[in-house]
Order: structure tokens, then C-alpha cells, then sequence
């Protein structure tokens, strides 16, 4: 049989202003734009094949070796656009294999757990789509590709980008400007770093979907974070990215996360995303930075208990020292990273915390800023077009 097949990996992005809302769920508008860090993918990363043949009966995807349904509106709204850009593409060149009327296999995999806080959607979707993309050789650039990943997963439009990257949220009914922009390189902003306390790898109790839009129906201060706060800060985050003024980035981070987490309280029965290790975490960034006498980490958590605290790589010794000093240590992830790194508090650190994290992080993840999606030579099918055996 004859296969057609493309492979890509995809990044995992951390938002620093939060989406969270919906002004249409069908087509994944969101009630505010947004801004993030694309992380290293040589840390998280999803790796996807896509292959299409004529002997293929229909769609199918496998997630980490299980097979998972595609019949959802979200999957279905993706491949019918991709598909779709490549009918044009036929119909204006006849001598073009017709991929497009061909059932496609995907086959992911990722290197974090799945639906644990940790992004895995976003790097999911990203990756299928770009994975498609690159099998129907679409010439579509990522911000266009990033109206079709947004449908299977908002904050996957961030992901077809590298570096420091915004959501634009739009105004059009039919989503058409509602798509990701790269706001700088990661080559402009080398130095940002990334701690990821990995509290709880277990799936979410309240989905990013159903919280969000019980979020928009009950919480009376969702609309002033909405209409209110995030425009200010989006502007003021750009700013601070183009200058690569780490102090700036941290109070707007730090307090993008604390609004986002205010407004799940405020929804109707409550969301509680952050638990007592959680809320540590937040005190021992807030008291190095009071210790040290400036912002040197900044934490921000996603919808669940994993703190991710960004810091610069100058000021590396200082954090990682501070993390592994109030329990860390001993946690699985450090094994090659940061390996001068002794654990340590600043002068004058409150003693109060010096266990804080001593149990309940699983696993610290030691990463940075990174690039967007890149082709894989290596296939994750076989020649018959199904999953390689392990």
C-alpha cells in the first residue's frame, strides 16, 4: 500500500496572562487574549506521525499507545479544515495525490502525563495540526494554522510558535481574527528559565472547559478581569518582554495567576485548582523575593496545583537554591540539571518555611524558553500505517 506520512514535535506553552473564558464554545473564542512562554521541547514536547492512505477505512488516533475516539466536535472541526485547504490545493493542481478524500492515522506521544496541568492539550492539538499540515505540504503560516489548532484546543494556537507568544482574542463572530502572534523570538529573551513542581499528575478534578464557563456564568468578578485587568496587563507584558525586564514580568505574572485563581473562587459552586502545597509554593517565592529585596522568581499556576516559577538564568543559584533548601532536594528531576546548585536560603529568609515543600512535589521539571514545532524524520507508524510496537 502506499503511505503517506509526516512527523512532528510540539511544545508546551505556560501562560503568564491567563484564557480562561469562552465567548464561543463551539468555535473556542475566548473573552480575553492572552500570553505565554513556549517551553523547551528537549523537556516537554508531544511527537506526532500523521499518514494517510487510500486503504485506510477511517480516522483513528492513538494517544501513548491507546486509541482514543475522534468522533469529538474538536478533533472533527480540525481535520475537516485541514483537509479542506487541501482540496484547494488538488482542485488547483491535478497532479497532487488527492490526500484530502484519504482517512488519516495519527499517532502521539507524550513525554509528561496527559491532563495533569501540565499543558498536554495544547502541545497535543498544536502537534496534530502541524503534523497534518505538514502531510498535506499546506503552505499556511502558523498564525493561520493557529485558527484551526485553537478549535481543538484554545491555548494550542500558542504552541505552533516558539518563544514569547500572544493569543490575540479578536472580535470577528466567525473567529477569523482570533489567532496566535510570536510577540518575540526566544532568541530575543535567551535567559528565562523555568521551574515546574510537579504536585499531583493526576487528572484535573474540574476540567479547563467546564470551569471556565461556569466561571463566565457565575463569578461576578470575571468581567472586570476580562474587560479590565487583562487588556492592561497584556499591553504592559509586551512592553516588559521587549525590554527583558524580569522584575516587571514577575509582578504582572504573579498577579495574572493570583486574578485567574480569584475568579475560580468566585464561581458558582467554587473552583479550587490550588492546594495547601500549592499555596506554599506561593509563599516561599513571595519570601525570597521579600528576602533578596527584588522580584527573582515568579510563580504562576495553570488549572491545577503545579506551580511553574520562572526566574533568569543569572539568578539560577539563588532559586533553585532557595527550592531544594525548603524541601526539594531529595524530589525526582534535578538528576543532570543544575548540578552546582547547593541548597541554600538567602539572609534573613523566614525560618517559618524552611520545610514548606518537604512533601508533596513529586517531580521538579528544570526547563526554559524554547522553540516552536519541528519536523521529524522518524515515523511513529509502521509501514501498515498503525502504531510501531514498543
Amino acid at each position: 500500500m502506499e503511505l503517506y506520512s509526516a512527523s512532528t514535535t510540539a511544545p508546551v506553552n505556560i501562560a503568564v496572562i491567563k484564557y480562561w473564558g469562552k465567548r464561543n464554545t463551539a468555535l473556542n473564542l475566548p473573552t480575553n487574549s492572552s500570553l505565554s512562554v513556549t517551553l523547551s521541547q528537549s523537556d516537554l514536547r508531544t511527537y506526532t506521525t500523521a499518514c494517510c492512505s487510500s486503504t485506510f477505512t477511517r480516522n483513528r488516533l492513538w494517544l501513548n499507545g491507546e486509541e482514543q475516539d475522534v468522533s469529538g466536535p474538536r478533533q472533527t472541526a480540525c481535520f475537516t479544515e485541514l483537509k479542506s485547504l487541501r482540496a484547494a490545493l488538488e482542485a488547483a493542481d491535478s497532479t497532487l495525490p488527492k490526500l484530502s478524500t484519504f482517512p488519516v492515522h495519527v499517532v502521539s506521544e507524550n513525554n509528561f502525563p496527559t491532563a495533569a496541568g501540565l499543558a498536554s492539550s495544547a502541545a497535543g492539538f498544536a502537534a496534530f495540526v502541524q503534523a497534518i499540515a505538514d502531510l498535506y505540504q499546506l503552505p499556511q503560516s502558523p498564525t493561520e494554522l493557529s485558527r484551526i489548532a485553537r478549535q481543538g484546543s484554545g491555548s494550542a494556537c500558542r504552541s505552533l510558535f516558539g518563544g514569547y507568544v500572544a493569543w490575540e482574542m479578536g472580535s470577528a463572530p466567525d473567529g477569523t481574527d482570533s489567532i496566535a502572534v510570536q510577540v518575540a523570538p526566544a532568541s530575543h529573551w535567551p535567559t528565562m528559565r523555568a521551574a515546574i513542581l510537579v504536585v499531583s499528575a493526576a487528572k484535573k478534578g474540574v476540567s479547563s472547559t467546564s470551569g471556565m464557563q461556569a466561571t463566565v456564568a457565575t463569578s461576578t468578578l470575571f468581567p472586570h478581569r476580562a474587560n479590565v485587568v487583562v487588556p492592561k496587563q497584556m499591553q504592559e507584558m509586551k512592553e516588559a518582554i521587549e525590554r527583558r525586564d524580569f522584575e516587571t514580568f514577575a509582578a504582572l505574572t504573579m498577579a495574572d495567576s493570583n486574578s485567574f485563581h480569584a475568579v475560580c473562587l468566585d464561581t458558582t459552586p467554587p473552583i479550587f485548582y490550588l492546594n495547601d502545597i500549592s499555596r506554599n509554593a506561593i509563599r516561599v517565592v513571595e519570601e525570597l523575593n521579600r528576602a533578596v529585596g527584588r522580584k527573582v522568581a515568579a510563580y504562576t499556576f495553570d488549572a491545577g496545583p503545579n506551580a511553574v516559577v520562572y526566574y533568569e538564568a543569572e539568578n539560577e543559584s539563588l532559586v533553585l537554591g532557595a527550592l531544594k533548601a525548603v524541601g526539594l532536594a531529595g524530589v525526582e528531576g534535578w538528576q543532570g540539571k543544575a548540578p552546582g546548585v547547593q541548597a541554600a536560603l538567602p539572609e534573613g529568609f523566614d525560618q517559618r518555611l524552611a520545610d514548606a515543600l518537604k512533601e508533596g512535589v513529586n517531580r521538579v521539571i528544570l526547563t526554559g524558553v524554547g522553540e516552536g514545532p519541528m519536523s521529524v524524520g522518524e515515523h511513529l507508524v509502521g509501514a501498515d500505517g498503525l502504531p510501531l510496537k514498543k
